[in-house]
């Protein structure tokens, strides 16, 4: 396994047209959909970067800043923002838009932390990160302060 792992190698971009059964009687789209996605593109970001299983340990706090409507497409973007031991951050960052492009819509972003896993379901090592660009770089300072602060 390699020491460290660029950002870059795992980020992740998944997408899925919200249709009616998506929906909740608003005909907005129901916040457990959404947040499926959100779980499910942290991952496999993280699985990408660590190279093994991860699960799930962590979501922080999931504020939805504007409605996503049946019809739109969900743009679900995500990054490791940082790493401990065997524990990721991973940012992500949620879109809609309408289906023939038009303007993207940041509905949510959230914070998931990951942690990699043998099969035997134990906390193995994970490489550490590489950050090439200056927004990699201020995620990587804010997920240590984070990191800092929950300890």
């Amino acid at each position: 396994m390699p020491t460290q792992k660029p950002v870059r190698l795992s980020r992740t971009i998944l997408s899925d047209l919200m249709s009616p059964p998506d929906a909740n009687l608003h005909g907005t789209v129901f916040g457990g959909k959404v947040l499926a996605m959100v779980d499910k593109a942290a991952a496999v970001c993280a699985m990408r970067h660590a190279g093994c299983l991860c699960v799930t340990v962590a979501m922080d706090r999931v504020e939805f800043l504007v409605p996503i409507e049946v019809g739109d497409v969900v743009i679900v973007e995500a990054q490791v923002n940082g790493v401990g031991r065997t524990s990721m951050e991973v940012g992500v960052e949620v879109y809609a838009e309408l289906p023939g492009g038009g303007e993207r819509r940041h509905t949510n972003s959230c914070l998931v932390t990951m942690v990699a896993v043998d099969k035997k379901r134990r906390p193995v090592a994970v490489p550490g990160v590489v950050t090439e660009t200056p927004d990699e770089k201020r995620r990587a300072k804010e997920a240590a302060v984070r990191r800092g602060a929950r300890r």
